[in-house]
This record gives C-alpha cells, structure tokens and sequence, in this order.
C-alpha cells in the first residue's frame, strides 16, 4: 500500500478523521492477523449505527471488521457477549481485535449466507430441519443461563420499549395521540403485558433471535455444523419466552399457524426434556406455555411497531416502516384471542381502520 492511497477506497467515509484512524488500526493489525488492506469492502450494515467491513486475509479466508462510533455505539456488550457464547459453546463470531477507543473491531467471519437466506417461504415444511437447528442452538443458550451476568429484562425496561409504539407508531407514524379512555384502555393493557410476561422464569434473551441473525453453518471445526448467531449486543436476562415468540414470529417473514404450533411444540419439548419448563404447569401443558408466549409476542410486537417507525421517521431508512403492516397483523391476532385485550384490540382497529378477526389456536382466553 503507497502512503497517498487508502485501503478503504470502496468504502464511503463520511469524517475524514475517522477514515484516518481507521486506516491506522487497520495498519497496525494488518500485519498481526495477515490481512490485505486492498479487499476492505461493505458486508452489511444494521438498523443501529454499526456497520460491518470485510477484508481478505493471506491465507484466503476473510475477517470481518465492525465500525462502530463509540460516540453512538457502546461496543463493550458486544465482546462481553460474545464470550458468553463461546463459553456455551455457540458459533458466535470471536473478537480478534478491539480498540475501545476509537469502535474499530476485527471478527471471525460466518459468512454471508443467513438463515433467511436459504428459507423457502413458499414450503414451510421444507425448512422444518433448519428451524430445528434454531431450536437447538436456542436452547443451548438457554442452558448457559446465570443470574446476575446480563441486564434484567425487568419492568423498566420492558415499559420502556412498550412506549416505543404510542411515541412512534401512534404518535409519529399515525399522527394519533390517546387521550381519555383509550389512553387508560392503553395503560392497562401495557400493565397486564407486563405483568404475565414476568411471571415467566428467566434465563438468556437474545432479544433478535430470528433468520436474519442465523449463519448457515460453514467450514470446518467441532461448530461447523451449528447455526451462526449474530446481533447479540442487547442479550438480557428476561422471559424464557421472548425468544422462541421472536423466532416464529419474525420480523420479515410470517407462518401459518399449524407451522409455528408445530415448531414451537417441538423448542417446548426440548426444553422441558433441559429442564427449563420447571415452572408451575409448564412441564405437563404446552397450552399453557403457548400462551405466555404469546403474550410476550404481543410485547415484542407493539415494540417493534415503535422501533420500525423510528428507524424510517428518525433515522431515514423507510424499508423498515413497510413492515409494520406484518407487526399490527401480528398485534390484533393476540389481542383477539384473549378478552382482557378485547379493549386494545378495540382502539388499534379504530386507529388503524380494521376489523375485528377470528383466532385460529385455541379461542378467546
């Protein structure tokens, strides 16, 4: 590499000084991990304020380099995490480098192929082995589970992200701001929501376990037959439901129910053979277990709703917006199947001009 030419030429830098310091990093661990400065190019980018660079390695494989401004990104959960992971044995991706101080960190690379990648949404039986690789990797997490290691998903945090969708979604995006009763009907709701989802016992939470954050396996080694998990930064200690309600009912891809019963019986039932449904009736009645987690489906999807109108009001990235149809879909079917939400359900479908729907599963509650 000359000293006038850049390794990140195919790669718009907005600052400059931050084009420099990384030009710097990049120097300092080229020669420490056998990197080619000249393959640095875009691999993805996410719905935060990180973005991931790949660069090509002597040997003939590749690194992954994640950007993130530590001004805007707090990377320190992140490699925290991922030691987590290695610890249960996942395919998580392995920090080779970090510089604190400036957000610049060299990865391991799983790949370019995700799980939604090699979905066939057409064929919902033709994926049922790859959501069963999903399942195990679920509850291998789930099984590595401490206290008192990650965040609590407690009641803050959880009302927290449920006013995402009366600031966003309603406030924002829909120009509706409750007042009076609906805004009551509103409150309640979020407190009942609330209320189940942390009578849930806890382990693990991901907190984005879905297709787009899965790895297909690659190469070799005792994990090249695991999914890869990515995305993991926001992992808390919450609801054992969160997750399995956030695999099968994805942001970017909807099931029929008779496929996500049929997954999410088959996570219960590996999980209860773990040792992780030892709560109240759990072990003995997936019915029972289907509901909460359908409750903490509806507290994902109310907060999703909010967070995808920010991402396209605030954040100017509007692909994410033409989602929330899926997300609302997703919100009036809970809402439907059980009485306490008959109200909610009420003021969504006034705001959002529906009508009421007939649940499929296992009727009204």
């Amino acid at each position: 590499m000359s000293p006038t030419s850049s390794p990140t030429s195919t790669v718009v830098w907005t600052d400059p000084v931050r084009q420099s310091l990384f030009d710097a990093w990049l120097r300092q661990v080229a020669s420490t991990h056998q990197l080619q400065p000249g393959s640095v190019r875009i691999a993805s980018a996410d719905a935060s304020f990180r973005r991931y660079l790949r660069v090509d390695t002597l040997g003939g494989d590749s690194r992954i380099i994640m950007d993130a401004p530590p001004d805007k990104e707090n990377s320190e959960p992140f490699v925290r995490i991922a030691a987590l992971m290695k610890d249960a044995g996942l395919n998580a991706p392995v920090v080779l480098d970090w510089h604190e101080a400036h957000g610049f960190m060299l990865l391991s690379d799983l790949g370019d192929a995700t799980m939604m990648s090699a979905i066939q949404p057409e064929v919902p039986q033709a994926n049922h082995g790859l959501y069963m690789q999903a399942v195990d990797t679920l509850v291998q997490w789930q099984l590595a589970s401490r206290p008192g290691v990650l965040p609590p998903y407690d009641t803050a945090l959880l009302n927290r992200e449920l006013s995402l969708f009366p600031d966003w979604y309603l406030g924002q995006h829909k120009k509706v701001q409750l007042q009076g009763k609906d805004q009551e009907t509103l409150a309640q709701a979020f407190a009942l929501i609330v209320q189940r989802n942390l009578a849930a016992p806890s382990v693990y939470v991901h907190r984005d376990f879905m297709p787009r954050n899965l790895m297909m396996p690659r190469g070799s080694g005792p994990q090249s037959e695991q999914l890869g998990v990515l995305d993991f930064q926001d992992a808390v200690y919450g609801p054992i439901t969160y997750d399995i309600a956030s695999l099968m009912r994805d942001a970017f891809l909807t099931w029929e129910e008779d496929f996500v019963l049929d997954i999410t019986i088959r996570y219960w039932e590996k999980a209860r053979k773990a040792g992780l449904m030892d709560f109240e009736d759990w072990h003995s009645d997936f019915g029972a277990f289907y509901r909460a987690v359908e409750w903490m489906g509806l507290q994902r999807h109310l907060k999703v709703a909010g967070i995808f109108a920010r991402l396209t009001l605030r954040d100017g990235k509007p692909k994410y917006l033409a989602d929330a149809p899926r997300f609302i879909q997703y919100i009036r079917k809970a809402c439907d199947r059980y009485r306490e939400l008959g109200p909610l359900l009420k003021v969504i479908d006034e705001i959002e001009g529906t009508t009421p729907q007939v649940g499929f599963a296992y009727g009204r509650m």
